[in-house]
């Protein structure tokens, strides 16, 4: 009987051993592969029954292009890579893996939040200038009584909700699909977007990227904000319309920025934000420790793995495509 065959469309990792591993555990065929466009991905992954993607984009024409695809893993939490709705009305599994950075995400957010509230970044770089001026970080707020509106309130930033109250920050969260009760476990309020952006003094953004989220925060909710407020995203760039936050950030609407993802990634040098002081910018780098690497690289190959051996993967996204099966 011919192996299965299970292709990674990209990655940046040093080796794939730890795929390579697993897979041949459940005697599948390894393909690796680097690809950056929709063309590439159907040329090397053409006899692939199953996916492991990164950044390559797993669109409508690519799903329709691999006759033989049964599942597509994603190395990561969000699928935005994915066309999941084509992938369904084929029948293909897609999966993620929804857990392995919930400390790292959430810890790098209220980082940035910390360094953002006490002027770290702008402090270092002035006194590596030569300039020793503690005035240059006016004006700053006790911590203490501030309010943290989370975007999104799904494991990152409940448990970043845990580490905020440590602080004594109230919260407010933003999301259409949990309940009181819920916010209520974490000593917060439920509130609309709209009013989360009046009364926040740091707004964190955790919402994944859809047709419904993206732009979400433009230029109403800017013209809304405190002057004194921090922006900071974790999640995907597109979430926050960029122009309008530059636009905000230029007229001083919001008093500064701490992004870990950007609309274009790696960053354009041209682009505005980089000549900004009041702007933290970070390589998409919040999910990343030395633990939650190999942990990622396990369970999204793992996920591979057992679809391909008939077993239900543990984070199966579009649960329909079981369904329609039977």
């Amino acid at each position: 009987m011919e192996k299965y065959k299970v292709a990674v469309t990209d990655y940046e990792y040093k080796n794939l051993q730890i795929e390579k591993e697993i897979l041949e555990k459940a005697n599948v065929e390894l393909i690796i592969a680097q690809c950056d466009t929709e063309d590439e991905v159907i040329a090397a992954c053409k006899d692939a029954d199953g996916l492991i993607n990164q950044y390559a984009p797993i669109t409508r024409k690519v799903i329709e292009s691999l006759p033989n695809l049964k599942i597509i893993s994603r190395y990561g939490v969000g699928v935005n890579t994915i066309d999941v709705e084509a992938a369904t009305e084929r029948g293909i599994m897609v999966t993620n893996v929804s857990d392995y950075c919930v400390d790292e995400v959430a810890d790098h957010a209220f980082s940035l939040l910390l360094a953002s509230a006490r002027k770290i970044v702008q402090l270092n770089n002035a006194v590596k200038q030569d300039v020793w001026d503690y005035k240059l970080g006016m004006p700053i707020y006790r911590l203490r009584g501030r309010v943290l509106g989370l975007v999104g309130f799904g494991k990152i930033p409940q448990n970043l909700a845990v580490k905020a109250r440590a602080f004594g920050l109230e919260l407010l969260i933003y999301d259409p699909y949990i309940s009181d009760e819920t916010a209520d476990k974490y000593d917060a309020r439920l509130v609309g977007l709209n009013e989360l952006m009046q009364l926040s003094d740091f707004i964190s953004v955790h919402a994944p990227l859809t047709k419904a989220t993206e732009a979400m925060i433009s230029d109403e909710q800017f013209s809304l904000a405190k002057p004194e407020a921090f922006i900071i995203n974790t999640s995907r760039g597109r979430v926050i319309d960029e122009q309008a936050l530059i636009r905000a950030l230029e007229e001083g609407k919001i008093a500064g920025a701490a992004l870990d993802v950007i609309e274009q990634e790696p960053i354009n040098p041209a682009n505005p934000l980089l000549k900004m002081d009041n702007v933290i910018l970070n390589p998409h780098i919040a999910w990343y420790s030395e633990q939650s690497e190999v942990e990622l690289r396990q369970k999204a190959t793992q996920n591979a793995a057992d679809a391909l051996q008939g077993k239900r993967p543990k984070y199966l996204m579009n649960d329909e495509v079981i369904e329609l099966s039977k």
